[in-house]
């Protein structure tokens, strides 16, 4: 009889608001993030990264599950879920979050950045920080920038060495309009399809090729059905990790820092395991059979500079201008 009076007396005390912060703090919270890589994929493992260090840090009261190959949906419908708050967070694309927050497609300018540090110089800086800000006003915390890595061309039917190689391509290309730009510029088709998808559309022939970064490319085996690549590097992408802003107000402040802290740690490993990856591929591709070239970068340059010049004259052309600017002066 005492325990029962004392568990009346609590749920008496919870309802009438009674309780204090410290009953509050233990109430476990469990959150989950979403992403369309595949296990093995950088992506990932720091996604499951930031769940370990997240779980940690908090003694086991916030779990994170992570919902790898898109299983929540694509990166499109990702970044709608987070900013209504069914998703609470996702490690998502540059071309979906643009949907968004156009701002981010300035970092996609073709041929902008030779490396991923470069661009983290200015994501690390106060142009990140602006871009936080902007994404904040669409309902999505800024959790962290990773590296989705330099793009890459592939395709099933020719080496590409000159841009003339390029022409009548069917390119895939992930809902990036920057990036569709970059392929119609150099005579391919570009054609949306979904990543998961991607593997069966090429064995199929519904497309020639894709482009992205070698980690992706090895990760969901596309060297399967693609033996060419060709090292274009005509785009740096980053993987933007956002929070619900509605999930983070839900949040206490001692949480909200062991979310940002183990946020950070995640930042740190994914950073380190895309450069990896860059540097180890390309030679187990090579192994694989798959038919490396280089390319002439100054007439791919040349053949889409135009994309530049669109993207400064139109509505997020200041901040674009400020990113070229900035890169340009490293």
């Amino acid at each position: 009889m005492q325990r029962h009076t004392f568990h009346r007396l609590m749920g008496a005390l919870a309802l009438a608001g009674l309780l204090g912060p410290a009953m509050a703090l233990a109430q476990p919270v469990k959150l989950t993030l979403g992403h369309g890589a595949a296990p093995g994929n950088p992506r990932h493992e720091a996604a499951v990264k930031f769940a370990e260090v997240l779980k940690a840090k908090t003694g086991g009261r916030i779990e994170v599950q992570v919902a790898p190959s898109a299983q929540l949906g694509d990166d499109a419908a990702m970044v709608t879920a987070v900013r209504t708050g069914a998703l609470d967070i996702t490690a998502n694309s540059q071309g979906a979050v643009s949907s968004a927050v156009p701002e981010y497609a300035a970092y996609g300018m073709p041929f902008l950045f030779a490396s991923s540090a470069q661009a983290f110089k200015l994501l690390d800086g106060p142009l990140g920080k602006e871009l936080a800000d902007k994404s904040a006003a669409k309902g999505m915390v800024v959790l962290g920038y990773w590296d989705n890595g330099i793009r890459h061309m592939t395709n099933g039917k020719r080496p590409i060495t000159k841009v003339e190689d390029v022409k009548g391509l069917k390119m895939r290309t992930p809902p990036d309009s920057v990036l569709v730009d970059i392929m119609q510029s150099l005579g391919a088709e570009a054609q949306q399809i979904k990543f998961a998808e991607l593997y069966v559309a090429l064995q199929q022939g519904v497309v020639d090729g894709q482009e992205n970064p070698l980690a992706n490319f090895h990760a969901s085996k596309l060297y399967e059905v693609q033996k060419h690549l060709a090292l274009t590097s005509h785009q740096f992408q980053m993987t933007p990790l956002l929070m619900s802003k509605r999930s983070w107000d839900r949040l206490s402040e001692a949480d909200r820092k062991a979310v940002t802290e183990a946020a950070a740690e995640a930042t740190t490993l994914q950073r380190k395991l895309s450069q990896e990856a860059d540097e180890s591929l390309l030679a187990d591709l090579k192994a694989k059979g798959v038919q490396v070239t280089t390319v002439d970068k100054a007439a791919f340059e040349k053949a889409t500079a135009k994309v530049e010049e669109k993207w400064a004259a139109g509505p997020i052309g200041p901040y674009v201008k400020k990113v070229v600017a900035a890169a340009r002066s490293n």
